[in-house]
């Protein structure tokens, strides 16, 4: 390793701020705050990522590592121990130093803080909780914090994070429990999945004390509420929620005196609750009330979209995840135990497992429905939809007019929006090709599936798979463009020219 021990607080955001780009987990806050008097900053539901430079990245984040020091050796990681890489620490002094003067110059609006783990993970969780008390207590910042839980750290130290922090992950890292033991043999599938469930059991004991003030509902909860599909509840054991929290409100005041000097509380009591200290903490923001995701490297180990799609769709329904994020493999430390990346990363792939999680997410599909063990990858030149409305012919055309809003949105070309828009037209009078495309239906692949007032757009349209395939593809013949082009992976600084537009 190569240590820089007199390395100005520069250098180490060059070295901290350029390891953390193959964390991808970046997203809207999803968290409504608003400022307070003597505090700095507030968060905005949609406002975390409104940024983005000219390549559509968005850089509305300070996104660092604390450390990228680690005493793991993951195989696809560029910080791993056996790599001889320029290596810097923050501490948590400088990572509030910084969020706060680039917030002060409307660099950032807020932080996202990973880490690699030096010394042990409670030893690297504890300086994260310190950093996140300084920031919130110290600091007073108001703002939107998104932090990495660290894999293997206890649970006192798990909860202490979530309740300063607004969103927290841990990463899956890899599909399967196999390909975790190839790639990154000092992790298990344990120490990742037992703090998730924590959180998960958290923001559910959250909300049932505050209300929405804790992990929000996620976009796939409330798509399988409507589709009327029951979801396994979260696994809250011991006491109820609400006789745990019943009649000890007014016990806080006097608690929260003797927790602002320190960054833990003291030992609590064994409890099978996952929120031990809610009663010395702040409970104003919640507990993690932006949810909690987690992200997955693909390409790196042989499983299939189908093994993919299936861990996907369980994390949503036994976690309640906000979001499971996909990162494309990208072979850094050419290791001769890694699979060798012909060309590029499978970019193509990965946008097309984001397109199927939004299918999961919003559209109500389950994973069996758009892939099966006999046909386990998604074609990459179509969107998952086409694709599977291609192998599902026997569902269309479906008549606008008078499908219902389930139906519409199984139709390619027909979005949310646009189900939506459909259903609340349909009220006023019958709908047709012209009204369809002012509600924002993309008809280029919509006109092969449907019908208004029992009537193809064109009398030459025909239901059949080579006819419509062979037709997608010629209309979309820039499918991905730029995924062919030579692409650099250089993260891109506060201080870079962005070429954004004011």
């Amino acid at each position: 390793m190569i240590f820089q021990e007199n390395a100005t607080l520069k250098q180490k955001l060059e070295i901290l701020s350029d390891a953390a780009k193959y964390d991808v987990a970046c997203t809207s806050s999803g968290v409504e705050r608003k400022g307070k008097k003597g505090q700095i900053g507030n968060t905005m539901a949609s406002g975390i990522c409104h940024a983005f430079s000219s390549d559509g990245r968005c850089i509305s984040l300070l996104k660092i590592l604390f450390t990228n020091e680690c005493i793991y050796n993951c195989k696809y990681c560029i910080n791993r121990c056996t790599n001889d890489v320029p290596r810097a620490t923050f501490t948590p002094e400088e990572v509030c130093t910084l969020t706060i003067e680039f917030y002060r110059r409307n660099y950032i609006e807020g932080l996202f803080l990973s880490s690699g783990i030096i010394e042990s993970p409670d030893y690297t969780m504890e300086l994260i909780c310190k950093t996140l008390y300084d920031l919130r207590k110290a600091y007073r910042f108001n703002g939107y914090i998104h932090c990495k839980a660290v894999p293997g750290a206890s649970k006192e130290l798990i909860e202490t994070a979530g309740w300063y922090a607004d969103r927290m992950s841990i990463n899956l890292e890899l599909p399967t429990a196999r390909g975790l033991q190839e790639m990154a043999p000092n992790k298990s599938r344990k120490t990742i999945l037992t703090p998730m469930r924590q959180i998960q059991n958290g923001m559910a004991e959250s909300r049932a004390m505050l209300g929405m003030k804790g992990g929000n509902q996620s976009a796939y909860w409330y798509t399988q509420k409507r589709t009327g599909r029951t979801l396994p509840g979260a696994e809250i054991t011991g006491l109820g929620a609400k006789n745990l929290f019943a009649g000890s409100i007014q016990d806080k005041a006097a608690a929260n005196k003797t927790v602002d000097t320190a960054i833990s509380p003291p030992a609590m009591r064994e409890t099978t609750t996952a929120l031990s200290q809610w009663n010395h903490m702040d409970t104003s923001r919640g507990f993690v009330p932006s949810g909690q995701s987690t992200q997955m490297i693909i390409g790196a180990t042989g499983e299939s979209d189908y093994e993919i799609m299936a861990v996907t769709e369980a994390l949503y329904q036994k976690f309640d995840l906000k979001r499971v994020f996909y990162s494309a493999f990208i072979n850094v430390n050419q290791d001769a135990s890694l699979p060798a990346v012909d060309g590029q990363p499978p970019l193509r792939r990965e946008h097309r497992l984001y397109q199927a999680d939004f299918l999961l997410r919003y559209y109500g599909f389950r994973a069996d429905e758009l892939l099966t063990e006999k046909r386990p990858f998604f074609n990459t030149y179509l969107d998952p939809k086409c694709d599977w409305a291609l192998s599902h012919l026997e569902h269309f055309p479906v008549e606008i007019n008078t499908a219902d809003f389930d139906t519409l949105l199984r139709v390619p070309g027909i979005g949310t929006k646009s189900a939506s828009r459909i259903v609340k037209a349909r009220q006023t009078g019958s709908l047709d090709y012209q009204a369809l495309k002012a509600i924002g239906v993309v008809m280029k692949r919509a006109i092969y599936f449907i019908t208004c007032n029992g009537r193809m757009m064109y009398q030459f349209l025909k239901i059949d798979e080579d006819y419509i395939t062979r037709n997608l593809l010629e209309n979309d013949k820039d499918v991905m463009k730029g995924f062919g082009e030579k692409v650099t992976y250089k993260q891109l600084t506060l201080f870079d020219d962005c070429g954004i537009e004011g």
